[in-house]
């Protein structure tokens, strides 16, 4: 195969890791909040965070595209900072790539969380462990499978990312030119041998984490019984 094929693919798979690596840092102290705020705006952010499911991603990169431009704060002081505008880099994919993945890590996070048994939690509250002791000690190690789910989900929509890495990354071989612009890429050529092997890697590596989706959530699913 050729070296751009292998290229576009390691840069996909470089920038999913980076990405879930992202939302799990992020993900598990948002989801924790959103479960235990009493706020009554909490509604407002969940619904924020959800947007992105629904959203078309050209609406999302054209969005963060403004945000990130020079003339703005965020870009500006991006500029300010490294050197170069964050758009059209691989650090403007890996912030676009978080926010579109966003939801498809924290909500199954948030669905772990609550899945922990009650009487457990104020078994343990009982005990005298402060809150923080019981998130750290208890509730994480038992969404442990929920927690891989989220990251899996966040990876595997990563890997098939269309509309938000052409808005903000456009087709920079090495930088931001990410398997599906190269699959789309090819097929504009009328290119359908490397379109094809694009296609296929991108396939096999998508059914391969749903297999693994599928098992993480069955073991989750065990484990609610068992509390």
């Amino acid at each position: 195969m050729p070296p751009e094929l292998w290229s576009a693919i390691f840069l996909t798979v470089r920038l999913a890791l980076v990405t879930s690596l992202v939302l799990l840092l992020v993900g598990i102290p948002l989801a924790n909040w959103l479960n235990n705020s009493r706020w009554r705006g909490i509604i407002f952010i969940e619904t924020l965070v959800s947007l992105p499911i629904v959203l078309p991603p050209t609406v999302i990169g054209f969005y963060l595209l403004m945000a990130m431009a020079p003339q703005q704060p965020v870009g500006a002081a991006w500029v300010s900072v490294f050197g170069h505008p964050l758009p059209f880099s691989f650090a403007g994919l890996v912030a676009g790539s978080v926010v579109y993945s966003l939801p498809f890590a924290v909500q199954p996070f948030q669905a772990a969380f609550r899945g922990v048994g009650r009487n457990m939690i104020d078994s343990a509250l009982a005990l005298g462990l402060t809150k923080r002791q019981l998130f750290w000690s208890i509730v994480m190690p038992l969404s442990k499978h929920g927690i891989l789910t989220g990251v899996s989900l966040s990876f595997a929509h990563t890997m098939g990312e269309f509309g938000v890495v052409l808005m903000l990354g456009g087709n920079i071989p090495g930088q931001t030119r990410v398997a599906s612009i190269a699959l789309y890429d090819e097929a504009q050529k009328l290119n359908y041998g490397a379109a094809h092997a694009y296609a296929l890697i991108l396939l096999i590596i998508s059914f391969a984490i749903l297999v693994g989706i599928a098992f993480l959530q069955r073991k989750q699913h065990a484990i609610l019984l068992s509390n």
